[in-house]
């Protein structure tokens, strides 16, 4: 079903709501004073000052695997349970917060993604306006759970057609705050979302001889083309040797690990909203020079 189909058939449902206002409603006395999100997560302290240095929360109580916070505003109270607590029902223990959309309307959005992307905020989807008048980016916390920022064009305001003007290149130089050193490798970030790309990040990977990465899987595609030196890159237990000039698609969720038999580059390109996880551990991690 497309937006416009969808936007029909509610709209369709609205006129019958309308016709049966007269009918009693169950719930319709209901008086709701305040709304609380609750969120299981693997780290409470991570999402705690996630939601505290980035989005304004301040911590109303706190425990060991346990938070309440709140911003004192329309945005929903939340609380911060450790996965696994004794004070959660049994089957509800094992459950994660991971993928869940915490949606918080508001004004100037674009002066809000200014900000947070200037105070190093993991923006994983970029700002963008669909045709209906939505404006909307988001953030992903440590425990995978998505902060999206809504703004809804007012009804006098027209949405900007993305006809209307022409876009314009961005060059982008790579800088030293650009670079991220590991033991086994360097990242250098090209294009980002903080750095003027809408769709993509790419950057460049150089190793040492010798040098092995952990193993990992990323949820996106990603294209890696060997610039110089020999990579050896094994994904989904099957190991190829790519020289420079060669260049391999890695699938999303395989797991690979690279490893350098001699000092080699490697340019990388992926979908900008990608995140890693690795095996053993809990939850998915951004990857700092692809934001």
């Amino acid at each position: 079903m497309t937006y416009h189909q969808a936007l029909s058939k509610v709209t369709s449902v609205a006129k019958i709501a309308r016709v049966n206002e007269s009918t009693p409603c169950p719930g319709a006395a209901l008086n709701v004073t305040a709304s609380t999100l609750s969120l299981t997560v693997a780290d409470v302290d991570a999402s705690r000052e996630f939601f505290r240095t980035y989005l304004g929360y301040q911590v109303a109580m706190a425990a060991d695997g346990f938070a309440s916070l709140t911003r004192g505003d329309g945005a929903a109270d939340v609380v911060l349970l450790r996965h696994g607590s004794d004070v959660l029902p049994p089957e509800q223990r094992d459950r994660r917060a991971t993928g869940l959309i915490l949606a918080l309307t508001v004004t100037g959005i674009g002066d809000e993604e200014r900000r947070l992307r200037e105070a190093g905020a993991p923006i994983t989807m970029p700002l963008r306006e669909e045709p209906w008048g939505e404006r909307l980016f988001q953030l992903t916390d440590p425990n995978g759970v998505v902060v999206q920022f809504v703004e809804w064009a007012t009804p006098d305001e027209p949405v900007r057609s993305e006809e209307a003007e022409e876009p314009a290149a961005v060059v982008i130089t790579p800088a030293p705050e650009h670079v991220t050193e590991s033991p086994n490798a360097r990242m250098t970030g090209l294009a980002a979302p903080s750095r003027g790309s809408t769709e993509l990040s790419t950057w460049t990977v150089a190793m040492e001889a010798g040098r092995t990465g952990p193993e990992h899987a990323v949820d996106r595609e990603q294209v890696w083309t060997v610039t110089s030196g020999t990579l050896d890159i094994t994904c989904a237990g099957r190991t190829e040797k790519i020289p420079a000039g060669r260049t391999v698609v890695l699938p999303p969720g395989a797991l690979r690990q690279v490893h350098a038999p001699e000092a080699a580059e490697a340019h990388v390109a992926m979908r900008a909203d990608g995140v890693a996880s690795v095996p053993g551990t809990e939850g998915t991690r951004v990857l700092p020079w692809a934001e």
